[in-house]
């Protein structure tokens, strides 16, 4: 049985018609879908009549195929549709309930507890090297001094620096060289003591990188890899740094060579509790997960994880979006890099809106006005 939270936002009526509900059903179900909407998939027949029962018990609903009330078939899709009183009710009825309801039970308490959103940062990039895919974002040396400064006053509160491209088929770098691209900033920053003024996180998955950067006051690893490498887990414990978990599928190298999923929402998902279970056995305290937006993913694997962000929630950590400028908005909309800002500022909206609290950016001050204009908008 697989569990994932759908944004409020989708199109209810092309769901329920998918799953094959009868037309009545649907003018009925989808005018209720207004509130928690839980897709779960590959349910016991058993459990999904007794869940619709339970459901309509309280005012909730289930919608399901037909076919579902005579078992049909072993296993369904649903759709549970529900207020959060309601979603309390059936967390503490489902408990008693066979056919792993006790399970669904669990995630059910899972998606009351999440917490909201309580700030936003601003997560600025600076690229120490010469093959970044958005060439305005590469800086060296007292350049990438002055362009952090730029930033921090247009209303980044994060720098993330890394000196290696991870776009799709960039060429792997040694850390020898990546030490060579990035010391001098490294050194300059820590020269001017900026990491008592902003949080600086090091974007880079190499432990002798990440050892320098942590020596020299950040206090962030923005790691693509995920903490696959056990010496970067030990460095972020023994540091007591942030680790940026990001899920990607495959390397740069490989990961746009046809990525697939089982289901993507399920499948990162299951990453990431993987990946927090082995970070918190290495001792790190502090863990915001990327789901890797264009890290082995398809424009449909993209959209999906923005649009139900939200289901990320329920592992009570804070989740970090980057999409600025890239190749998904061209497929959208045929656009050159220098003119994807515009795509990027909707999908970091959206992004936001589905609970993201960290947008890594390279257009700080477009970035800082869209999301004060938002806020402006939600308080009114």
């Amino acid at each position: 049985m697989k569990i994932s939270k759908l944004s409020n936002n989708i199109d209810t009526k092309k769901y329920l018609t998918q799953l094959g509900v009868d037309a009545g059903g649907i003018e009925i179900l989808s005018a209720k879908m207004n509130q928690h909407i839980i897709y779960i998939q590959d349910m016991h027949v058993g459990a999904a009549n007794i869940l619709k029962q339970d459901a309509l018990s309280i005012g909730a609903d289930l919608a399901v195929p037909r076919g579902t009330v005579i078992a049909a078939v072993s296993k369904v899709d649903c759709i549970l549709i529900a207020t959060s009183r309601q979603l309390l009710q059936l967390s503490k009825k489902e408990l008693q309930q066979p056919f792993g309801l006790k399970e669904l039970a669990k995630e059910l308490k899972a998606y009351l507890a999440v917490k909201k959103r309580s700030s936003l940062d601003i997560m600025g990039v600076i690229n120490a090297n010469d093959d970044s895919f958005f060439a305005q974002s590469r800086f060296k040396d007292t350049q990438a001094l002055q362009k952090i400064y730029t930033m921090a006053e247009e209303g980044a509160s994060i720098i993330d620096i890394g000196a290696v491209s991870s776009r799709p088929s960039s060429l792997k770098v040694e850390a020898k060289e990546e030490l060579l691209r990035i010391c001098p900033i490294l050194d300059a920053i820590y020269q001017e003591k900026l990491y008592e003024k902003l949080t600086l996180s090091i974007d880079s998955y190499e432990p002798e990188v990440i050892t320098y950067a942590l020596e020299r006051g950040f206090h962030i690893v923005n790691d693509i890899t995920g903490l696959r490498n056990d010496d970067v887990a030990s460095l972020c414990a023994s540091y007591d740094a942030k680790a940026v978990i990001m899920h990607m599928q495959g390397t740069p190298q490989t990961m746009q060579e046809n990525p697939s999923y089982d289901d993507v929402l399920s499948d990162v998902y299951s990453f990431f509790k993987a990946r927090i279970a082995k970070a918190e056995l290495f001792g790190v305290k502090d863990i915001v997960l990327d789901v890797g937006i264009g890290f082995g993913k398809t424009l449909e694997h993209n959209l999906a994880l923005l649009k139900h962000l939200e289901h990320f929630l329920t592992l009570q950590k804070p989740l970090l979006v980057g999409a600025s400028r890239k190749s998904m908005i061209d497929k959208i909309v045929a656009s050159p890099i220098e003119e994807r800002l515009p795509g990027t500022l909707a999908l970091h909206l959206e992004a936001v809106k589905n609970g993201a609290s960290i947008i890594r950016v390279h257009d700080v001050k477009e970035h800082h006005q869209a999301f004060e204009v938002q806020k402006a908008l939600d308080q009114s």
